[in-house]
């Protein structure tokens, strides 16, 4: 298995540093290939702008979305958004490692999915038909990912009533707007608890569960998500009447 870790943490020391470093490990222990884009280290840019599109006129409108289009198809992207694609066209699976900040992945890397998955590449490809492929289907089909996160509050806080609200809600902008949307399987996440306040026991502790969990990715259950092409949505993209009956919210998009 071919596996990127997109890795979004200034210090390489922290606790998240430190699970990084681990199960990178664990995988190539256990005979898969890996490769990186420590987004901090790299000095990645996160704001998408003229120089992304090389040779463009710079006096013009720019349109965000037609322009990365326009670009990706004629092979005029800038360097460092075709070297991230050829990353992900390389992998099976894509672990996206970053500590949950403002109920988010950081701006390092909203900015790479901003200017990484662009129009035509990841998102706004059609099939056959004309009709345009997204939620289970898209750019990256048949590739898998998974969240690796941490959470400075404990585990019950975020729980099904906790005040922060439920972790599996938290993340359904990214597991299902970001990961389903553009084809790929969304994974259970490994989400660090109290991480702030965790010492070595504690440290180990998590560090023993994500080698774990990593020795099972490959045979892990993905989030059960509806897919648009499946029939479960009329034309208007609005769940079926006859699919979870009465219920309205984020939970009715998992079968």
């Amino acid at each position: 298995m071919k596996t990127l870790w997109i890795f979004a943490h200034p210090e390489s020391r922290s606790l998240n540093g430190m699970l990084r470093t681990a199960g990178i490990a664990a995988l190539r222990a256990g005979g898969h290939q890996v490769r990186e884009s420590d987004l901090y280290a790299m000095g990645f840019d996160p704001v998408v702008g003229h120089g992304d599109f090389p040779g463009r006129d710079p006096g013009g409108r720019l349109l965000v979305g037609a322009a990365q289009e326009e670009a990706y198809t004629t092979g005029r992207l800038a360097a460092d958004i075709r070297a991230e694609q050829e990353k992900l066209a390389w992998a099976d699976t894509v672990v996206f490692h970053f500590p949950l900040w403002w109920f988010g992945p950081p701006a390092i890397l909203n900015g790479w999915f901003d200017r990484v998955l662009v129009q035509g590449f990841a998102f706004g490809v059609r099939d056959a038909e004309g009709r345009t492929r997204r939620y289970g289907d898209g750019g990256l089909a048949g590739k898998r990912a998974m969240v690796v996160t941490s959470v400075g509050a404990r585990a019950s806080g975020f729980g099904p009533r906790g005040i922060h609200g439920f972790i599996e809600e938290v993340l359904f902008p990214l597991h299902h707007g970001t990961i389903w949307y553009t084809g790929m399987t969304a994974l259970p996440p490994f989400v660090v608890h109290g991480a702030d306040r965790a010492g070595e026991q504690e440290a180990a502790g998590h560090r023993a569960a994500l080698c774990a969990r990593l020795h099972r990715l490959e045979t892990l259950e993905p989030l059960p998500f509806r897919h648009e092409a499946g029939g479960d949505y009329d034309a208007d993209l609005v769940l079926r009447d006859h699919l979870a009956p009465g219920r309205t919210g984020l939970a009715v998009h998992s079968a």
